[in-house]
């Protein structure tokens, strides 16, 4: 039977709709001499892409009626689908039926590029809203269903096909980018339809041959020779539709794919990419092969990220296919390593889809143990889907079930209930040889999903470390407990608050019903588990204090309930017997922590256990006060005759305690007593061990604090006021006194304790209403004040080690820098609240912020923020602070050079730089900042001219030269200010100064001009806030009103130099510092060189653009490939291996083996000289 007809729906359509018949005559009606034309009034679609775009309509009916008309006029229906690739192009031309017949492709291309809308970038592909998303898919759509309606007989009437593919191959070389990309998009649509033809034909033609050798086998009698010939016949017609399909392939293939492939935008590449990935999926048989595989393979290099993920994700359709795995053979060796690096891609997106194209591959056994460790390493990504990707190809390559039944058999010998204990030993073993043992949490997040039961399989853990060692097998080592133990604490906390680890994320997310009832089932599970077996593991493990501190996280994750709901007290009487053993035995403050913790979990008042806890909680703080008050007295009736036992005895109830008091509220002991005997005596003999010293001063803050807790949150009487009071006043002058001791350690915990504890009593304690705390607050006098800030800075700004050597040192070197320099962050911090909060005198300050250049590495962020939040309190008194640094560090230059100093000299410009630092700070809103800039040059002036030379007044102040350091706030001033400053100056001046012109007062004479000149640039912002408008809107009506303003805002600024204004408005955030770049200005002649490795509209045109305030997209520009020239060594090549050859059937010859050098390093050279870019 010979296919020459339509489908069925072709022939014998479905009824309409009358909005369908609407269209239908409308689109009749709507053409005028071959020309579609629009409907103007907003009614029913006219053109076939409105149709298309509206989507009102089956796509169906829609490709019917074109057939229809192709059918009565094939000149006319093709002259409407080229205006609907011109149209969905985003051009506003229309392809009369004139030009169609008489003009060639490139002429109506050229025409239509004439009537391009330039007004704007955009086209219906690239356009935002839903509207023009469903029109993409309507637009790949329709061209589907066109292919698929004209499967047997249009596309072979060498007309229709042959005009299309020849329109979209001339659009597609098009300078102009809507052009360019949908036609690209249309052609990989177009070719996409075709390979589903093509493997129709193919099983067609299978079925053909199956029928055929069938019938011609029978037996002569029986044989049908009218049938044999029929099915010859058919054979013959298809073997000459596939050979059409092929050349129509063939055609797009060539003439656009190899060409926009390369393409110079990364969405037509990514296109290109994409559709291929389709082809090879759905006709492997023609087109899995290392022919079409090495454009994936060599695009894997591609600079933009979406084109290397669509490579990926149409590798993975690949992989997922086992079967195909033969002929991925070759690919995968050659282009391995590349996917491998590409898990460390810097776009996350790609990342990811590298390592599940990774994990796919692994199926193939082509991954070497190197290839393997790559990506291991990312499950400890901070990035999440990065860390679950990899944590997946860690389950599949390690923590699958390899043999599950020796492994029952394993477990039943050693009497488990679970047959994972390989499995967690693997898990242990990984985490050690990882040594990213601060990771254990990230290692967890990173395999819970992929893992999970694994990681809950807590019964096969705790077995593991209970078990008893057996002859002939090892149990576990002491670190690979300590390992087990780590990750099992992980896994607890992981189920029982269901959200990753802190530094993964972006927050806690809502958890779903389903996720919810899953944490309160493993919650449950893990709690009924652990009650039992946690005693059991703190008596094992508790003389190893780290195993210990980890057991002892546990607690916090129980449901405390299920202790009285399943009768199980006797089990918490267990854990608390363990944990007083803990206390007992260790003096780790870690560990100590860990247990205090632990009893104030178990002493919540909404359990009924409560009571229980709080007995066993007492006996244990009563019998440890016992033995701290019997150990201080022994140590203080001996005094220096005190051996290491009274020491110990002293110091390690002491840290217990200090640990307790912490978390629990101890004052009716008294502890603050005894504590503050034991320092009263070190101060007094100076003979008390330096641990002793810093864990009584810790206790009693703790004391402190909590006795402030019971008064606030109670009706406190006179009395408990004064006795505080008293306490907080005895305790504050020690530590004062402590500020001197010769034990850094004690110095700086009595340094960070007074921050905290003026601080706490500050001004800030009696806000809220809480009037009747008046007596508590301490103001620190200027004797405190000092000391506090000469520790600052002996102890925060110091030198660090040279540069070279704490490279050469070791890592944990490294790490004790580190950690120094933590701890020095904290301790100018807790200083700089201080100054924030007005609780030190702003002045103070000036001494941080002199060093905000020189430290900007260490401490720049803490001294700008501390500058930022000084200036809200108040302008006026921040700019004196940061004109008094200014004038400290050109006091200390003086009294290192002498009088005559060297201006070019670096230590002068490190001085103007900072003060150029400061001058930037004050941001751009010049009304804001107004009397405080005044005040600062004001400042400035005075100290420039205190003190007269001693030579005589024919010679510079002393400090003359300190205008070249001011003159860097003269742009701060606005053209008002700078008069009256001006005026200001000339009062210091003698008549013989404004005449001398000697290098010496060279200052005066810059700082001068400064003030003299750019009056008419000033930028006067007009933000937010009645002052600023006031002062910086100016009158469109004339001139008057702008004097008379000027005369109002020159008067109240002469005000300022008497007179500071207190009511000023607190201005906002600070302006980031605008730090100029060497660099920048260094490459600026580069700026119109193009770069070849850029592309239009790429980050680097962006860069170098920046002053474009449109982004719309050029409509012409370079286009790699476009021109003809460039392709005919390519196009030579691909003569030969690129043709299109669709597999034959059966009864074909097979086909010739492939060119052994498709993945050959010089073919790719000759590919890429091809193509004149260095992209790959």
């Amino acid at each position: 039977r010979m296919i020459t007809s339509e489908l069925p729906t072709t022939n014998k359509k479905p009824r309409k709709t009358p909005a369908e018949k609407a269209v239908g005559v409308a689109r009749g009606r709507g053409k005028a001499n071959g020309v579609a034309q629009h409907n103007g009034d907003g009614g029913d679609p006219v053109t076939l892409f409105e149709v298309v775009k509206l989507g009102k309509s089956a796509m169906q009916s829609v490709v019917d009626e074109w057939i229809e008309s192709y059918k009565q006029d094939r000149d006319l229906a093709l002259l409407d689908l080229i205006n609907f690739f011109i149209q969905c192009s985003g051009c506003k031309g229309t392809v009369r039926i004139e030009m169609f017949r008489n003009m060639q492709n490139a002429e109506i291309i050229r025409k239509m590029t004439e009537e391009f809308d330039e007004d704007s970038g955009d086209y219906p592909l690239t356009m935002p809203g839903p509207l023009w998303k469903k029109f993409r898919y309507n637009f790949c759509e329709f061209i589907s269903v066109l292919i698929r309606q004209c499967q047997y007989s249009i596309i072979y009437d060498e007309y229709m096909m042959d005009t299309v593919i020849s329109l979209l191959t001339g659009l597609s070389d098009s300078q102009v980018r809507a052009f360019r990309h949908t036609s690209t998009l249309a052609a990989m649509k177009l070719m996409t339809a075709l390979v589903n033809v093509a493997l129709n034909l193919s099983i067609h033609q299978d079925n053909t041959q199956r029928q055929y050798e069938a019938e011609r086998n029978k037996i002569a009698g029986k044989r049908a020779n009218e049938k044999l010939e029929l099915l010859l016949q058919k054979r013959k017609e298809l073997q000459e539709n596939q050979d059409e399909i092929e050349n129509m392939m063939n055609s797009i293939f060539k003439g656009i794919f190899v060409h926009r492939y390369r393409d110079a935008i990364a969405e037509i590449r990514a296109i290109c990419i994409e559709e291929i990935g389709v082809w090879m999926k759905m006709y492997s048989d023609a087109f899995l092969n290392d022919s079409y595989l090495k454009y994936v393979g060599w695009t894997l290099h591609d600079r933009q990220g979406e084109v290397r993920l669509k490579c990926l994700k149409a590798l993975q359709n690949l992989y997922t296919n086992r079967e195909l795995f033969p002929k991925l053979e070759l690919f995968t060796n050659r282009f391995k390593d590349r996917i491998v690096s590409m898990t460390l891609d810097k776009e996350y997106d790609v990342a990811v889809e590298a390592i599940r194209l990774v994990t796919l591959i692994l199926h193939e056994d082509a991954l070497s143990n190197e290839d393997c460790e790559n990506v291991y390493h990312l499950v400890y990504s901070a990035h999440r889907p990065v860390a679950v990707a990899a944590g997946e190809f860690l389950h599949r390559k390690l923590f699958s079930r390899h043999d599950p039944q020796a492994e029952e058999a394993l477990a039943k010998r050693r009497g488990r209930s679970s047959p994972n204990g390989n499995l967690i030993r693997m898990l242990v073993l990984f985490f050690l040889e990882s040594e990213l043992h601060e990771h254990a949490a990230y290692l967890v997040d990173s395999l819970w999903e992929s893992s999970q039961e694994l990681l809950k399989d807590w019964e096969c853990m705790t077995e593991l470390l209970l078990e008893e060692a057996v002859q002939g097998e090892e149990v576990l080592s002491d670190r690979q407990e300590s390992a087990l133990i780590e990750l099992m604490v992980c896994t607890i906390r992981q189920a029982a608050e269901a959200h990753p680890p802190v530094g993964r994320g972006t927050g806690k997310r809502v958890l779903t019903a389903k996720e919810r009832k899953t944490q309160i089932d493993d919650k449950n599970k893990l709690t009924e588990h652990f009650i039992m077996a946690l005693p059991m593991l703190l008596s094992k493990y508790q003389a190893d204090s780290e195993k210990v501190a980890n057991l002892l996280q546990i607690p916090q994750f129980f449901d405390l309930d299920v202790y009285s709901a399943g009768r199980m007290e006797k089990h918490l009487d267990a854990l608390l017997k363990q944990i007083r053993l803990v206390v007992d035995k260790h003096i780790e403050m870690d560990v100590l922590e860990a247990c205090s913790k632990t009893y104030s979990i178990l002493c919540s008042e909404e359990y009924t256990i409560m009571n229980r806890v709080d007995i066993a909680r007492s006996q244990l703080i009563d019998e440890m006060t016992d033995r701290f008050a019997h150990s201080v007295e022994e140590l203080l009736q001996e005094a220096e005759e005190a051996d290491d036992d009274d020491i110990y005895n002293v110091l390690s109830m002491l840290k217990r305690l200090t640990a307790f008091h912490n978390a629990h509220d101890l004052t009716r002991w008294d502890l603050f007593g005894s504590c503050y005997r034991l320092l009263k005596a070190g101060i007094e003999q100076g003979s008390m061990p330096e641990q002793i010293a810093v864990q009584a001063l810790q206790c009693s803050h703790y004391s402190v604090l909590w006795q402030l807790v019971k008064i606030t949150e109670g009706a406190p009487s006179k009395d408990d006021l004064v006795a505080l009071r008293r306490v907080v006043k005895s305790f504050l002058a020690v530590c004062q006194q402590c500020l001197s001791n010769v034990n850094t350690p004690v110095k700086e915990q009595a340094f960070m304790l007074l921050c905290d504890l003026l601080m706490i009593f500050s001004h800030q304690l009696v806000s809220g209403g809480r009037e009747g705390l008046q007596p508590l607050v301490f103001n620190p006098d200027s004797t405190l004040q000092n000391e506090l800030l000469n520790f600052v800075l002996d102890h925060v700004f110091i030198d660090q080690d040279d540069e070279s050597q704490s490279m050469e040192g070791d890592e944990e070197d490294e790490a004790n820098k580190i950690e120094a320099l933590h701890k020095r962050r904290n301790l100018l911090a807790a200083f700089c609240k201080l100054i924030i909060y007005d609780i030190v005198d702003m002045p103070a300050a000036a001494d941080i912020f002199k060093h905000y250049m020189k430290y900007y590495n260490d401490y720049g962020d803490i001294i700008k923020e501390t500058l930022s939040k000084t200036r809200q309190t108040d302008k006026i008194l921040c700019a004196k602070t940061l004109i008094l640094s200014l004038q400290q560090l050109f006091n200390e230059l003086l009294q290192d050079q002498g009088p005559n100093l060297d201006r070019t000299s670096s230590h002068v410009s490190g001085i103007k730089e900072l003060a150029r630092r400061f001058a930037l700070t004050f941001g751009l809103d010049q009304i804001k900042t107004r009397e405080a800039v005044a005040t600062l040059h004001k400042d400035g002036i005075e100290f420039a001219f205190k003190y007269q030379n001693p030579r005589g007044p024919e010679f510079p102040p002393i400090n003359l030269a300190f205008l070249e350091v001011l003159s860097e706030f003269s742009s701060k001033l606005i053209r008002q200010d700078k008069k009256t400053v001006h005026s200001y100056l000339e009062k210091f001046m003698s008549e013989s100064m404004s005449e001398r012109r000697e290098d010496v007062w060279l200052p005066l004479i810059s700082y001068r001009n400064s003030l003299l000149t750019g009056g008419d640039e000033d930028h006067m912002s007009v933000t937010s806030g009645s002052s600023s408008k006031a002062g910086s809107v100016r009158s469109k009506k004339g001139r008057p009103p702008l004097h008379k303003k000027r005369i109002e805002e020159e008067s109240s600024v002469e005000g300022l130099w008497m007179l500071r204004n207190d009511t000023l408005q607190t201005p906002g955030a600070l302006q980031t510092p605008q730090l100029t770049s060497t660099v920048l200005r260094e490459n600026r002649p580069a700026e119109h060189m193009p770069d070849p490795d850029s592309e239009p509209g790429s980050e680097n045109d962006f860069v170098h653009n920046s002053s474009v305030t449109d982004d719309a997209e050029p409509i012409f520009e370079d286009v790699m490939m476009s021109s003809r020239g460039q392709l005919e060594d390519m196009n030579e090549e691909f003569e030969d291996t690129m043709v299109i050859d669709l597999p034959p059937s059966r009864n074909r010859r097979e086909r010739a083996e492939l060119r052994p050098d498709f993945f050959d390093s010089a073919a790719m050279i000759e590919d890429e000289s091809g193509f004149s870019m260095p992209m790959f």
